[in-house]
């Protein structure tokens, strides 16, 4: 017994369409109503445009009547615009040590802020050795304080976990970080 081919994603138009009725659509989005199939096809050929299924959920389902490879190349396009748009989250990674010294963490923390305000996430690792591991509470005070010195740029997403030998904890930019670095950079138009 043949249970028939995969079934197919792309639309079906014109003579593809096996369907005994369709509700058409006119070229202008104006409802013709509900047609017979052989009708449609009929109104397509002497408009010289396709019968396009655009809702073959639909009871009865829906077709239209366009210019098929017009239809195709606009929605590439807004396929390819949508991709552009796209936010890519980047995550930037920043280790530290329970014992580090004060000229180290605040150039640290400088990284830290400049990965905020261009818009990335930080995670912020605390690596623990020997003896350092018995004393977590010095690395999350260490993580609360850098969270706490550049809470204007970002805010914590990730509470500071243990995990074997390391401590991490991740920061996100505000929404709007981005945009205000941008606007900082510019120069005053005075």
């Amino acid at each position: 017994m043949d249970q028939g081919g995969p079934i197919s994603s792309d639309t079906r138009i014109n003579e593809r369409i096996r369907v005994p009725e369709v509700r058409l659509v006119g070229p202008n989005g104006e409802q013709v109503g509900i047609v017979r199939i052989e009708d449609a096809l009929r109104l397509a050929q002497e408009a010289d445009l396709d019968l396009v299924e655009v809702a073959p959920q639909a009871r009865p389902p829906v077709a239209k009547l366009m210019d098929f490879g017009k239809f195709k190349y606009e929605s590439a396009q807004k396929a390819r615009e949508s991709r552009r748009n796209q936010q890519l989250t980047v995550i930037k990674e920043q280790k530290l040590r329970p014992k580090i010294d004060p000229h180290d963490y605040e150039t640290k923390k400088g990284h830290v802020s400049r990965f905020l305000a261009a818009g990335n996430k930080v995670k912020v690792t605390i690596m623990f050795r020997g003896r350092e591991q018995s004393r977590p509470e010095l690395g999350f005070r260490l993580l609360q304080r850098l969270a706490d010195d550049v809470s204007e740029l970002g805010f914590v997403e990730a509470s500071p976990k243990q995990d074997g030998r390391n401590m991490t904890m991740v920061l996100a930019p505000h929404k709007n970080a981005k945009a205000k670095a941008k606007a900082s950079k510019e120069p005053e138009n005075a």
